[in-house]
Parts: structure tokens; C-alpha cells; sequence
């Protein structure tokens, strides 16, 4: 079962308590065996499942509850805990320090994707402005330092390897000092991939380990293998001190459970899981909100991370226009720009409460992605006076000649530029809207600031210009309102992040 599925059976045993009338042993244990059956059935260990069972049982005793509490939420409240409890370790995770060098070494079995998830850490540290780089000490296979090469060259990361140098250690130990006097701060190095049968291999990871002097050993996890996670991580836990997880694979049909509860056998916190192929495709690992998004209740700390980490507050001028409900074409190609650079839509979408993960097949992203580029390339053929009127839908329904120079110059029909058009109007009703909402623009807790009159009346202008089939995956308008109110909440402080989600939605219907 995959781990959307494990997700769907999961809530739908937490809804059956919602539907009971009375709440009573009988129905906790028809939840806790749906639950369970469901965990089993993703590979999660035999062990954990029956402790988590039992740990639930132990926090809900009906004869000492008294007569007022919230039964329903306090059991939903313990299975969460729970399933918290089955992927975190306790520990805390090695944090690099900036200004320094943070020497991070990778370990893994053959074919866990452990020399592409080195290149994704790296452009993820790349992207934040950290000075990151790689070694290659991957003598065993064949390519290996090929395709290191191949990958570094293309995310335009540093790299260190050798076609002639046999030794893995004297490789590693001289990449690593190279970089060290470069005044790298990321210096990541992969190491040959093994099983945990083969001694020698083992043994030269140690003294690659010993030679280099890690300030973390990252153990690459492979979703796929299932339970026999469990023994490899011992395994590579009793020869190097493994400080942190990273799952690979938990995209497509991997059960993921088997992966995500073997970290109890390395009692080291998972730090990022892998969700495809692209080099984009890592996403920061944390337990509550992991969990939250798998229960279809969405990461609005993540969304609000992501959209922080676009740096919108410092387009002061793009938040005094939007403050007094102008949007220009131009502002919205920034807000497409921004989008693009938030990364895969499925992993925005999972964050949004009442979605999942999978809400958007692969080829629904890219397609979703390829429309934005088209959309920004019929901008591409207007010139600045069209993209910085006040109103250039006006402009465009008042002369049709400019329809039909930009048609022509982006190599689009007609009606594409007039589809842009509409788009764009119904984006701007919705800043209009939100340029009348008092408080959406100050800190403070935007909850207490906002007419709620207003916001229902900008809740319906979204229902209008968003797909049906979003509206609908959401749990229609009543979904849509518990989100923005959510929205609210997190987003104090970051209302530029909360323009450019909603422009998310304008750009994607």
C-alpha cells in the first residue's frame, strides 16, 4: 500500500468516530484494527504497530473518563501521537553551521539513489546560499564518478573525484581538504554503495569515516526495500555513528512504511525525504507536519516556509500596489515567477489542507507548469506600456491590434492572449478584494483584523476563478473557507506569501 493510501484508510477510521453515535470500547476497537490493518499493510514493523495499539489503548480508559470530555478528539489526539512517535526518534538533527565547513558523508546500499540525493542536498543548500560542493569516493561502481560529474555539472555545483586514484580514502581526504582551503561550508561526500553482508566494503567506509571526520553521516533509505529496511539500518548504525535518515523513493508505489519506521533501528531522525527524479524533488523532513499531510490536513508552517523563502516582503512596491487593490500584467508575471520557483505543484498542493500529495499526476504538473510558461511567454511579446497600465484588460478589449501583435510575436492564436486576458481580470477582481480587507496587510494576528463579511465575499470570488475539480478535492466552499482561515492563522506576518498562494490558485485554474 502506498502511503496516500495509508493516509485515506487512516482518516477514514478517525472519520468512523466521528459518525458513531456513542463512543465506546467497541468502536475504539474497530478504529484501532482499521488502523493497524492499514499500517501493517504499508510495512510498517510488526512490533511498532502492536506498541502503538497498545499505547492507545492505555491513554483511553472509559470507566475513569469523566462524563464532559471530549472523547472523540482526545482518541484522534492519541492516534496522532502515536503515529508521530513511529518516525521520530527523539533526536535532534545535526544543524551545519554557517561560515565553516560542515563535512556531511552519505551511506547506503547500492541503487538507493544515494549519488542523486547528494547532488539534490547540495542544490538545496545551493539555493539557500550556502557555499556547497561534492566528492566522489565511489571507486566500486563504474560511472559512479561519471554520473556525480554529470549531475554536478548540470546544478552548477563544485565537485572533486578521480578517474585514476583507486583508494576512496585518499580521494575523500583530498577533496575534502581542497574545499576546506576553498572555504566551503557544504562539503558533501558519496561513498560506494554496499549490503550489509559485504565485510570489506563496510571496513573502507569506516576508514573513509575515520580519515575525513564527518560532522554528520547521512544514511540514504531506500522506500522501496520495505521491512528488510530495518536490518540494513542496524547494520550501518553498528559500524559508523549514522546522525541522520534520508527516504528515497516515497514517490510512485513504494509502501514507505517499512522506510519510515526503520528509523527507530537507527534512533536517527529522518532529515529529508525524496519525492522523484528532479533535483528539486527533496523535501525537508518534519514529523508533525509529515504526519498532518499524510491525515489530509495539510503543512501551512511549510507553505508559509516556502512562500517566506521567495523573499516577497521585500517587494515593498508590489504590496503598497495590492494594499490599494492595483495589479498590473507585470505584477503578475512576478507572481508566475514566483510560483515557478516554490517548486513541483503536487508538493505545494499536498501542503494545503484537504489535499493530498497525489492530487496532481505527474503529467497534470508538468502540464500545469508548461501552461504557466506559455502564459509568461505571450507577456514576453507585450510591451512595458501593456504590462504596467493600470488597466490592461481595457487596453487590450479596447484595441484589438495589440491582441493580434502579441498573438503574433508569441506565436499563440488570438484567443490564448484574450484567455490571458480574462485570467487577469478575474486576478486583479481578487487583489481589488483583498486591497478592502482591513488588517491583511499588518502584523498582528490577521484572524481579529479581517471583516469576515469581506472575506466571504473574497472566499467566493476564489471559488469562482479556481478549477472545479480543486474547489472539490478541497470539500467545495466550506473547504475552502476552513483553509483560509488556516491561512489566516499561519500566515501573520506574510502577506505578501498570502498574495502570491492566491495568485498560485489564478495561475493554475
Amino acid at each position: 500500500m502506498v502511503l496516500a493510501d495509508l493516509g485515506r484508510k487512516i482518516t477514514s477510521a478517525l472519520r468512523s468516530l466521528s459518525n458513531a453515535t456513542v463512543i465506546n470500547e467497541e468502536v475504539l476497537n474497530s478504529m484501532l484494527k482499521e488502523i493497524c490493518t492499514a499500517l501493517l499493510e504499508a510495512d510498517v514493523n510488526i512490533r511498532l504497530v502492536k506498541k502503538l495499539r497498545e499505547n492507545v489503548r492505555a491513554v483511553i480508559d472509559f470507566e475513569e473518563m469523566a462524563g464532559g470530555l471530549n472523547k472523540r478528539r482526545m482518541i484522534q489526539s492519541a492516534v496522532f501521537k502515536e503515529l508521530i512517535k513511529l518516525v521520530d526518534p527523539g533526536v535532534k538533527a545535526y544543524q551545519p553551521v554557517k561560515g565553516r565547513p560542515n563535512v556531511i558523508m552519505f551511506v547506503g546500499l547500492q541503487g538507493s539513489g544515494k549519488t542523486t540525493t547528494c547532488t539534490k542536498l547540495a542544490y538545496h543548500y545551493l539555493k539557500k546560499s550556502w557555499k556547497a560542493c561534492l566528492v566522489c569516493a565511489d571507486t566500486f561502481r563504474a560511472g559512479a564518478y561519471d554520473q556525480l560529474k554529470q549531475n554536478a555539472t548540470k546544478a552548477r555545483i563544485p565537485f572533486y573525484g578521480s578517474y585514476t586514484e583507486v583508494d576512496p580514502v585518499v580521494i575523500a581526504q583530498d577533496g575534502v581538504e581542497m574545499f576546506k582551503k576553498e572555504g566551503f561550508e557544504i562539503i558533501i561526500v558519496d561513498t560506494s554503495g554496499r549490503h550489509k553482508q559485504e565485510e570489506s566494503l563496510f571496513e573502507e567506509m569506516l576508514q573513509v569515516s575515520n580519515a575525513i571526520r564527518p560532522d554528520n553521516i547521512i544514511f540514504v533509505m531506500d522506500a522501496t526495500i520495505g521491512q528488510a529496511c530495518e536490518g540494513q539500518a542496524k547494520a550501518f548504525k553498528e559500524k559508523v555513528d549514522v546522525g541522520s535518515v534520508i527516504v528515497t523513493k516515497l514517490d510512485g508505489h513504494a509502501k514507505g512504511g517499512g522506510a519510515l519506521s526503520a528509523v527507530a533501528a537507527t534512533n536517527s531522525p529522518i532529515i529529508f525525504i525524496g519525492t522523484g527524479e528532479h533535483i528539486d524533488d527533496l523535501e525537508p523532513f518534519k514529523t508533525k507536519p509529515f504526519i498532518s499531510k499524510l491525515l489530509g490536513m495539510g503543512d501551512i508552517e511549510g507553505l508559509i516556509d516556502k512562500v517566506n523563502e521567495l523573499k516577497l516582503d521585500d517587494n515593498e512596491e508590489l504590496i503598497e500596489k495590492i494594499k490599494h487593490g492595483q495589479f498590473t500584467l507585470r505584477d503578475m508575471y512576478e507572481q508566475f515567477q514566483n510560483i515557478m520557483k516554490m517548486g513541483p505543484f503536487s508538493q505545494i498542493m499536498g501542503m494545503i489542507p484537504g489535499f493530498s500529495q497525489d492530487f496532481l499526476p505527474k503529467g497534470s504538473e508538468q502540464e500545469s507548469m508548461a501552461r504557466l510558461k506559455k502564459l509568461m511567454t505571450i507577456m514576453d511579446s507585450m510591451n512595458d506600456g501593456e504590462l504596467d497600465h493600470r488597466d490592461g484588460a481595457k487596453l487590450f478589449s479596447k484595441q484589438n491590434g495589440r491582441v493580434v501583435r502579441v498573438a503574433q510575436g508569441s506565436g499563440v492564436t488570438e484567443k490564448e492572449v484574450k484567455d490571458l486576458i480574462s485570467q487577469y481580470t478575474k486576478f486583479a477582481g481578487v487583489v481589488k478584494k483583498m486591497g478592502g480587507i482591513k488588517g491583511l496587510f499588518k502584523g498582528g494576528d490577521m484572524a481579529k483584523n479581517v471583516n469576515q463579511a469581506q472575506m466571504a465575499k473574497l472566499n467566493q470570488q476564489m471559488a469562482k476563478m479556481m478549477d472545479p475539480r480543486v474547489l472539490h478535492q478541497m470539500g467545495g466552499m466550506s473547504g475552502l473557507q476552513n483553509m483560509m482561515r488556516q491561512l489566516q492563522q499561519g500566515a501573520a506576518g506574510a502577506a505578501g506569501g498570502l498574495s502570491n498562494l492566491m495568485g498560485g490558485f489564478g495561475g493554475k485554474s
